[in-house]
């Protein structure tokens, strides 16, 4: 599959794409929202409060059942930066870093103390969805690095010593720009990190969470993924925490059955690649995608990121219709999602109709201005 310029896109090719696009999306989402109401419990206190087999269910969090984090909210904003990255290539300006830093400084504005009548929103459509501006736990490391307008680079980036899982997980729809050459998936990711993440173990996890994304998306198997993922990190200074990780994880696998306590062992103290490790694992052995965010959200410490890691992984694996829809049911902003994710599909298959020499779509570049 190629998603550059002019490429031709068979129908069935199209609606496997489309699919992925939405399994990752969605999975993100729906392992978030399963991990939020029990994230920071250990695991007796999940099962004191949801019984000893622990969470099975999405529970309310945040004042509903379904509600995401902070964790999907950054996800979006990344498919949203990648649509507008891919529309401001015809101008010549291209630099996706910037328009990714762009987007994320959409997410933060979103975060401040806005009265309705008071936000904007006139620059594209999500920064509209009023759902987006409710304040879901965004970490100091987030706001902190998203605090002004200067973007933080792999020279000098935001946070040095920051190794939490945040963008890790955001990265994900990098892994959806099939048409791209593994390398350069991972460097955007690894670049866009930086801006909030500034620990080389941090921004090469978001790296290596991009290429397991991105070989899922073109239809390899999950060991497979991970494999060229350790195969592309080895040439890059620091990768050693990383590759550990993923090595643990599949030699985990090995190790008998599933088990909370294993999860727990590779997330360790909720580090980026400890946290991408664990959601390697709870995607191996899955018997389904229910079964894996199960096992992905019932640990001690970060199960939102857990289970938003692992359901990223699944979707792409498996698209969109292999996630529970009971689930999907319930999940908060689950139009935008879709919406979303559909518009990102188009804009990878189509892009050349929507605003390419030939032809321009006023509606498309008002929903993704160029500017």
């Amino acid at each position: 599959m190629s998603a550059t310029a002019g490429a031709v896109w068979g129908r069935t090719e199209q609606q496997d794409f489309r699919s992925r696009v939405r399994g990752t999306l969605l999975g993100v989402a729906v392992g978030d929202a399963l991990g939020a109401p029990v994230d920071g419990l250990d695991l007796p206190g999940i099962r004191e409060a949801h019984g000893p087999e622990g969470l099975l269910d999405l529970a309310p969090a945040y004042g509903r059942r379904g509600a995401v984090t902070h964790l999907t909210q950054l996800t979006l904003f990344s498919v949203d930066g990648l649509i507008r990255a891919q529309v401001r290539r015809d101008t010549g300006a291209w630099h996706p870093p910037t328009d990714l830093h762009r987007a994320y400084l959409r997410w933060a504005v979103t975060q401040r103390d806005w009265g309705p009548d008071e936000r904007r929103g006139e620059d594209g459509w999500l920064a509209r969805e009023e759902w987006l501006y409710a304040r879901r736990g965004p970490t100091r490391a987030l706001l902190l690095g998203l605090g002004d307008d200067t973007m933080g680079t792999l020279d000098a980036p935001k946070n040095p010593k920051e190794r939490g899982p945040e963008a890790a997980v955001r990265s994900a729809p990098f892994g959806l720009l099939v048409g791209w050459e593994p390398q350069l998936v991972a460097q955007l990711a690894v670049e866009c990190a930086a801006q909030t993440h500034g620990h080389p173990a941090a921004y090469l996890a978001a790296g290596a969470y991009a290429l397991v994304v991105h070989a899922l998306a073109r239809g390899d198997s999950l060991d497979g993924a991970v494999q060229r993922a350790l195969a592309l990190l080895a040439a890059r200074p620091g990768h050693q925490p990383v590759s550990d990780a993923l090595q643990h994880a599949l030699g985990a696998v090995r190790q008998g059955m599933p088990a909370p306590e294993r999860v727990a062992r590779l997330a360790g103290e909720g580090t980026a690649e400890g946290m991408v490790a664990a959601a390697v694992y709870c995607a191996l052995v899955a018997e389904d995608v229910r079964h894996g965010l199960c096992l992905a959200v019932n640990h001690d410490g970060r199960s939102a990121a857990a289970g938003a890691l692992t359901g990223g992984l699944l979707g792409a694996l498996h698209g969109e219709t292999a996630l529970p829809p009971a689930w999907l049911a319930g999940l908060e902003g689950r139009p935008t999602i879709l919406e979303l994710a559909d518009d990102f599909a188009m804009e990878m298959t189509q892009g050349p109709a929507l605003h390419g020499p030939g032809a321009s779509s006023p509606a498309w570049l008002a929903r993704y201005p160029r500017a």
